[in-house]
């Protein structure tokens, strides 16, 4: 939509037709959850994993794939403001900003399932294994500084610099988790369950980066749990948002733009690394043990992954955002009153890239007043459609609509936005 600053988080050099004061902390804010294969419900019960037997429900087990993909992102303008200056535009934001990215494979989710009903787990010859879970999340705080200027009455470009005060960054890898027991009850030959055994085979490594956490160790040295003692700022960086927009004809304008290319450098003090290469056997005498850990039902379950601190690893650590290439186009009809769209988005976001292609209409009726819908292709398989409104400062719409719990993309943002100071000038 035109007039809109929320074009600007996608292109920095879209810029609006005025200078503009966001409402603080309410002003832009966006959040999205998507999946590959589980609806809103399914992703929440994975995260929350209060309720320990969704993994067990049949329909939940119907939209599973081998490989389960996760993504969340929210993020918010706490301050942001805009203004022009002759044809040059300025914006200044500081924002905040969470992503998480999980992995998990189905056969976690079978394991799961198969320990929760303990009366009907065969543990002679159980051989499971579990390969490739995993988690990463990342949170900071940004300060932007932005600047566009046309270079002439078709080319516009525009930039944005900003630096990055990182909150917290954990990247969690589980390469190989194999689960084996043996159970001798040989009922013509007397005790040789006493003969019993089970082994917990892992392959795993922990990054993370919090100020005033800790990674806290059982009595047998492994990670059971995470303490934090206060918050901080864990590590220092910087970015840079690129776009361009170009005017081909009167009526279609095409742009390009790269965001979030930078990095964050995590201190030695806010760093821990744990790493597991562990191959636990257990016998009749500790079993029970053994029984405790694979029966507890959670999807990450440290108890199972066996971490132990990786004191060898004592260094600072950087890690690279992930950055989005956007591609868009429009064609504006009937004196501007219609604009037909196209925008290409490719996140290269953990565990795989997001790609996906959105098409939208756009009426304007009154500079105050536009509605928008739109349908994306990839994301939701073609099962989704978006709709957005501006009425005067207040924004708000989506790229996939709602549509019930099996809903595998869903997004919202909200944008409360007050003019400030004098329209661009003409022919720019």
């Amino acid at each position: 939509m035109e007039g809109v600053t929320y074009r600007l988080q996608l292109n920095p050099a879209l810029t609006p037709t005025r200078g503009y004061f966001n409402f603080p902390v309410a002003g832009a804010i966006n959040a999205a959850a998507s999946s590959n294969s589980l609806g809103y419900n399914d992703i929440v019960d994975v995260i929350d994993n209060s309720d320990d037997n969704f993994y067990s429900d049949e329909k939940f087990r119907s939209r599973l794939s081998d490989q389960n993909r996760i993504n969340v992102t929210a993020h918010t303008d706490i301050l942001s403001f805009g203004w022009y200056k002759g044809k040059n535009f300025w914006s200044v934001n500081v924002g905040a900003r969470v992503d998480l990215g999980a992995e998990v494979p189905k056969s976690m989710f079978d394991f799961l399932r198969d320990m929760d009903q303990q009366d009907a787990v065969d543990y002679q010859n159980m051989d499971y294994l579990i390969k490739h879970e995993n988690l990463e999340i990342n949170s900071y705080t940004e300060l932007g500084l932005g600047y566009a200027r046309p270079i002439n009455e078709r080319l516009t470009v525009g930039g944005k610099f900003k630096i990055l005060l990182g909150a917290g960054n954990l990247k969690l890898r589980v390469n190989e988790i194999q689960v084996r027991s043996s159970i001798n009850d040989d009922p013509d030959v007397p005790y040789t369950w006493l003969n019993s055994t089970a082994s917990i085979r892992v392959d795993a490594n922990l990054e993370s980066s919090y100020k005033g956490m800790k990674l806290r160790e059982n009595e047998e040295g492994y990670i059971d749990e995470f303490d934090f003692n206060g918050f901080g700022i864990a590590g220092y960086g910087a970015a840079v948002d690129m776009g361009v927009s170009y005017r081909l004809l009167p009526k279609l304008t095409f742009s390009a733009s790269v965001l979030d290319l930078g990095f964050i450098s995590w201190t030695k003090g806010s760093t821990n690394y744990a790493r597991s290469e562990t191959n636990r056997t257990y016998y009749y005498t500790n079993y029970h043990e053994f029984e405790d850990i694979v029966q507890s039902g959670d999807v990450l379950n440290y108890d199972l992954l066996g971490l132990k601190i990786d004191d060898s690893q004592s260094k600072s650590r950087t890690t690279s955002l992930h950055s989005t290439l956007v591609f868009g186009a429009e064609y504006s009809l009937l004196n501007n009153w219609l604009v037909l769209g196209a925008l290409s988005t490719t996140r290269m976001v953990e565990p795989k890239t997001q790609s996906e292609l959105t098409l939208s209409a756009n009426i304007r009726p009154r500079n105050w007043f536009n509605l928008a819908a739109s349908y994306s292709i990839i994301q939701s398989a073609g099962k989704s459609f978006g709709l957005a409104m501006k009425l005067g400062p207040l924004f708000v719409g989506t790229d996939y609509m709602f549509l019930g719990s099996n809903t595998k993309s869903v997004n919202a943002f909200l944008g409360i936005s007050f003019p400030l100071g004098k329209k661009k000038a003409s022919g720019t």
